[in-house]
């Protein structure tokens, strides 16, 4: 089970939550009148029923990320980078968690024709219905939803200048975020030129590079792709100029900043026939530093663990500026190894730090790598 370091503050929900999730499919409900919450929930099921593959069977599915705020909820493709879908959130009727599925049902409103024989005395609603996968965090998923429509609603009430008591009060938040500043330098390394190396790797024609990358993690303020290992007679090993925590900014001079990591892998391996290749790489340690200001325990961190892998982020939170990365396995927090911790504890030491809290942390990949849970697929 999930416990989750994290309840949004409105200020946050305002500017969005990320979450990723893997998207199973959409399907097309009619319903009529102003159905009961238990109809709506037959009709979620009703829509997972048609949608989910049968026990046995592989479910198609895509990986994506589920951005949601108090305007919209937003669904983009993660290796495409692509806006699949966006609801706006007033169009959103209900939401539904049913074991690790997450449910969204969205209006989809059509008008009586002219022709009608009854025109204007009724009116039929379709909905839409995706229905999302999200082990461990489909509960959450749906709790986001539902808060941020209470915060909208909270927002839409100040803006008329009334008072309503019975919601939470927004604590200052705002001067923790600001207090924290962006940690790791990130712009500043990737901009500056002495940073960067350009390394010139001979290699056989026909031979492969040597080596597996991994996404740098959403959250990183230059996404990119870093070196998880080398072939120990690779060319890149042999190259003697390449480190595993190095992250690639190009290659034969195409940058690779902000590109799906199955796009970087082409690139890569599409340098096969060549006798050299031309990479540019910023020298990084594979282990990433974090650093996280929080004065007291009431200003949540603003990220999700399981299992020591952090699953989800709270954009524009203290958690991303001091360094949190989503998909990046913690090693260490405040000078602790939490490698062979069970995940109860992690959460206990994160849920009760204050003050500066110091972690370190790597891509998940390359943690199974290093640590032999994986077996390297060189390119």
């Amino acid at each position: 089970m999930t416990i989750f370091v994290l309840i949004h503050e409105p200020a946050v929900l305002i500017e969005g939550v990320l979450f990723r999730a893997r998207y199973l499919g959409s399907t097309q409900l009619v319903c009529e009148g102003q159905p009961t919450k238990a109809t709506r929930m037959m009709q979620a099921e009703e829509a997972v029923s048609r949608i989910k593959a049968p026990e046995g069977e592989t479910q198609p599915s895509t990986e994506v990320d589920l951005f949601i705020s108090t305007e919209k909820i937003m669904v983009l493709n993660t290796d495409l980078k692509e806006i699949m879908m966006d609801h706006a959130l007033r169009t959103i009727s209900y939401i539904a968690d049913i074991g690790d599925l997450v449910v969204l049902m969205a209006r989809r409103r059509v008008l009586s024709t002219v022709d009608d024989p009854e025109p204007k005395l009724r009116r039929t609603s379709k909905m839409i219905c995706h229905v999302f996968e999200s082990e461990e965090q489909a509960q959450f998923i749906a709790q986001s939803i539902g808060q941020a429509f209470q915060v909208a609603y909270m927002e839409f009430l100040k803006a008329n200048g009334i008072e309503d008591h019975s919601f939470v009060k927004e604590m200052d938040y705002q001067e923790v975020l600001n207090s924290q500043e962006i940690y790791g330098d990130e712009l500043e390394m990737f901009a500056k030129k002495e940073m960067q190396k350009e390394v010139i790797v001979p290699k056989l024609k026909g031979e492969i590079l040597g080596v597996v990358i991994v996404e740098s993690g959403w959250g990183s303020m230059l996404p990119t792709v870093v070196i998880a290992n080398l072939s120990p007679n690779g060319a890149a090993a042999r190259c003697g100029q390449l480190n595993i925590g190095d992250q690639i900014i190009a290659i034969n001079g195409i940058s690779l900043v902000g590109l799906p990591l199955s796009t970087c892998q082409t690139y890569i391996k599409s340098a096969k026939n060549q006798t050299v290749v031309k990479l540019t790489v910023v020298p990084c340690a594979p282990v990433v530093e974090v650093k996280i200001k929080r004065p007291d325990t009431k200003y949540q961190l603003g990220f999700s663990v399981q299992n020591g892998v952090i699953c989800s982020l709270l954009r524009g939170g203290i958690a991303e500026r001091g360094g949190v990365r989503v998909g990046h396995r913690i090693i260490e927090i405040n000078g602790q190894s939490v490698v062979a911790v069970p995940h109860e504890r992690i959460v206990n030491l994160l849920a009760t730090s204050v003050g500066e809290i110091h972690m370190k942390t790597m891509p998940t990949s390359m943690f199974r790598l290093l640590t032999g849970q994986e077996s390297p697929l060189f390119i």
